[in-house]
């Protein structure tokens, strides 16, 4: 899978440790988490501004991004005008005393072309997130350590949530501990099955995923994916699928976000389903957001 630690994209905001994030995220990983952390808690505890906030985003939902006036307010939009704007101040920094680049044609059309996909990337990821939540109260649907790859190995061999693999583990574990034929050993790993046992039809659904040949295409095959998920409960890490999905609209960088969900759907993960070491930022940094900072004024009509 692409690290979390990869390179940040050039001109991305460094946002550190005292703010939540990591240094090395993305801006459009960094805008889906702090938008999917404020509004996760509040749904889930049926605050009435969380629960219309999710309402609206479920209602653009294969729109594109800012194309409905209805999205305009939405609270992603407002994080990632934030976040640009931060960018912005940091690069009149670095540049202080030099020609602005701002001048130059070239560089206003690849700034302009970047925007569109981190926009594209973070509207895709927390729309898709709304959906997958939608009337879940009782789990996250957004948690980290799950990539892609690996919700869909847990689906297509008819497995539940995360919940259900500490339960298995813990199940291993006990009756491991009271055998005597193997003294000292580990539990078996609950969430990894053979692949040759997974469904075909939810593994052809990923590889039609990973044959996507332009964002609609790739939108619309989420969309029927997550719903699949939503009902099994199983999560996902919606803020490295928008860092994947902003790199995937680069023609140059396709191959290496495929590649990254095939390596994810073969991974063998931590027994207890948690997160993975390279992944430990996520679990720890990622603020859960309260329903005190949610107010009626953030959600809009």
């Amino acid at each position: 899978m692409i690290p979390s630690t990869s390179p940040p994209q050039r001109g991305a905001p460094t946002t550190g440790r005292k703010h939540g994030l990591p240094h090395s995220y993305s801006l459009p990983r960094q805008v889906t988490l702090r938008t999917i952390a404020r509004l996760q808690a509040g749904y889930r505890d049926d605050v009435p501004a969380a629960v219309a906030a999710m309402a609206r985003l479920r209602r653009e939902a294969g729109r594109e991004a800012y194309a409905s006036p209805g999205s305009w307010g939405l609270d992603h939009f407002e994080a990632l005008a934030e976040a640009r704007e931060k960018r912005r101040r940091e690069a009149e920094l670095h540049t202080s005393g030099s020609v602005p680049l701002v001048n130059s044609s070239r560089f206003w059309t690849s700034s302009q072309q970047q925007e569109e996909r981190e926009a594209t990337s973070v509207h895709l990821a927390v729309t898709l997130w709304a959906l997958h939540q939608q009337s879940v109260r009782d789990a996250p649907m957004h948690l980290p350590g799950w990539p892609l790859g690996r919700a869909v190995r847990r689906l297509a061999h008819g497995k539940t949530g995360v919940e259900d693999v500490k339960l298995a583990v813990s199940r291993a574990e006990d009756a491991q501990h009271d055998s005597t034929d193997n003294p000292g050993g580990g539990a078996a790993d609950p969430d990894h099955v053979p692949v040759e046992q997974a469904s075909e039809t939810v593994r052809k659904r990923f590889v039609r995923i990973g044959a996507s040949t332009d964002t609609e295409i790739l939108g619309n095959r989420l969309r029927e994916l997550v719903l699949l998920l939503r009902t099994a409960r199983i999560p996902l890490d919606y803020g490295l699928l928008a860092e994947q999905l902003f790199l995937w609209q680069n023609d140059n960088r396709q191959d290496e976000v495929r590649r990254a969900w095939g390596r994810e759907f073969h991974r063998r993960y931590g027994r207890y389903g948690d997160s993975s070491p390279d992944q430990e930022d996520d679990r720890t940094g990622v603020p859960d957001g309260s329903p005190e900072d949610f107010t009626i004024l953030d959600a809009g009509d």
